[in-house]
């Protein structure tokens, strides 16, 4: 079973995450916040991270600051579930490391087809996430209203 760490600072919203994950047959691992995240870590496997950016104690580009520095989770795809959509948080977090990039509010599916089990690597989240990031980026350049 792929094992996904969720981090965010409202316990409505990591419940959310943790239903429509596990309701898709992950393993879902819960934090707080990125400190919380990286003492949950114990060196295990995980698939996927999705974290929020703004968070008390370690916020979301810090925690894939450190996740990049680690070298079991260099290559794990980080994703930015947040509230933020400007542009100069969307480069600060790719520069830390980030794949993709979702605003909220966002719908479960989104959730979902940004990583799903059992599908070939062009599909996984590192490669749709940054798809995601410049269709995204291209569409508010035209002023498409983007859901999400």
């Amino acid at each position: 079973m792929k094992r996904i760490m969720t981090v965010d600072d409202s316990p409505s919203l990591r419940q959310m995450v943790v239903l429509t994950l596990e309701t898709a047959g992950y393993e879902v691992v819960e934090a707080s916040d990125g400190t919380d995240a990286v003492a949950k870590l114990q060196g295990r496997e995980f698939h996927l991270f999705i974290t929020d950016l703004n968070m008390p104690s370690m916020n979301g580009i810090e925690l894939t600051r450190k996740l990049r520095a680690m070298p079991e989770y260099r290559f794990v795809p980080v994703v930015l579930l947040t509230t933020e959509s400007q542009q100069e948080k969307k480069m600060e977090g790719k520069a830390a490391g980030a794949t993709g990039w979702i605003v909220k509010p966002f719908n479960p599916e989104d959730l979902l087809a940004t990583r799903q089990p059992g599908r070939r690597r062009g599909l996984l989240a590192e490669e749709i996430g940054l798809q995601r990031m410049h269709t995204r980026d291209r569409q508010q350049r035209r002023g498409v209203v983007c859901g999400g």
